[in-house]
């Protein structure tokens, strides 16, 4: 937790109100101290994964101390007046069970830590990234692309229609997931002579632990040649050389098995390798880029957007350095709209928290 020089003892600035902001994603929570008076923070906390619907209460509520621990000192906690958090999972009414979890472990950390907040507002992370949006819009769309894919409407800053999120199963199209399940497919594509050459068979396959000497190789004399040789392969690897049966047929087996063996959405940690190949020409890896941000496209197509509507952005796959950015901007530049990136929900928690101790923040249904 960061302190800058003219903070106090404790690392907070002496007097006024305080409040905290919570982004409490599938990864981790985030907790930021602020001013209530200006939003400037002062403190900061980070603990293990905070979705309401997946972590259980007794567990989501430890992650919470931790973070809130991190984040306020001590002496500091009865001067926080108003606590917003954006968790994942808590999608929907006051009623739903991912925000009533979210509730009832945030009011039970706040009580282990002694912070006596009179507002305590719950919203889903993505509510809360919409509100980290410069002049905190009340209205709007949002979009997330990270290991999933979802884009809402937002209404007096709460959730009124989604599109997609439907989950690795059924649904994420574009996301993280996808752009990783996609990249196994071309590489046992190409291993099985469907599809056409593409250095994402061997990224895929040292990615998920495939011998380097079963490998396609990019021209020179390699180890897969001697293993060929040995094992009585024909030929070496790929750059126009053939790649034998036999090696493709085990490149097959080693890649089938590295991959049933893991929780499905582990494919997610695969998408940073198909930015790789699109980076350096490869046709296939940039055609998947293309595609995954045209399902993020329609997602945003779905939701009836006018033009110059406030869109906000957030995920690892969007943003400055995001491999989807360029080409979703030529989609929504298409639609009339500009989207506008922020790294993640706990800025726009703060903003709820602040805008909750001002009275000036409403919900359709107030938290009990």
């Amino acid at each position: 937790m960061g302190r800058d020089p003219g903070r106090g003892e404790h690392g907070v600035r002496a007097g006024g109100a305080l409040v905290v902001g919570l982004d409490a994603g599938g990864t981790r929570t985030r907790a930021v101290l602020a001013s209530a008076s200006d939003g400037r923070p002062l403190g900061e906390g980070v603990a293990g994964p905070g979705n309401a619907l997946t972590v259980p209460v007794p567990q989501l509520t430890e992650h919470l101390v931790e973070a809130l621990a991190g984040a306020v000192p001590e002496p500091d906690r009865p001067r926080v007046v108003a606590v917003a958090g954006g968790f994942a999972g808590a999608a929907g009414t006051a009623d739903e069970p991912g925000r009533v979890n979210a509730l009832t472990a945030l009011t039970e950390a706040l009580r282990r830590l002694g912070i006596p907040a009179r507002e305590i507002r719950i919203s889903s992370d993505i509510e809360a990234a919409f509100a980290a949006a410069p002049d905190t819009p009340a209205d709007g769309l949002a979009l997330v692309a990270g290991t999933g894919a979802v884009a809402m409407r937002i209404t007096a800053r709460h959730c009124e229609k989604t599109v997609g999120g439907d989950g690795w199963l059924l649904g994420d199209d574009g996301g993280g997931f996808w752009i990783g399940r996609e990249a196994v497919r071309v590489a046992l594509r190409m291993a099985d002579r469907r599809g056409g050459d593409t250095a994402l068979a061997v990224l895929v396959g040292r990615e998920l632990g495939v011998p380097e000497a079963v490998l396609p190789s990019g021209g020179e004399v390699s180890a897969f040649e001697e293993y060929g040789e040995r094992e009585g392969y024909e030929g070496g690897g790929g750059g126009g050389r053939a790649w034998s049966r036999t090696a493709r047929e085990a490149y097959r087996r080693h890649v089938l098995p590295a991959v049933m063996a893991e929780p499905p959405v582990r494919l997610a940690r695969l998408a940073p390798l198909v930015a790789e190949a699109a980076r350096a020409g490869d046709a296939l890896a940039g055609a998947i880029l293309r595609e995954a941000a045209g399902h993020l496209a329609d997602c945003v197509r779905a939701l009836e957007p006018a033009p110059g509507e406030s869109v906000v952005a957030t995920g690892g796959l969007l943003g400055p350095e995001g491999p989807l950015t360029a080409p979703l901007d030529r989609h929504l530049s298409a639609l009339g709209l500009v989207a506008h990136w922020v790294p993640d929900g706990s800025r726009g928690a703060v903003a709820l928290a602040r805008l909750a101790h001002d009275g000036a923040v409403t919900y359709p249904e107030k938290e009990k």
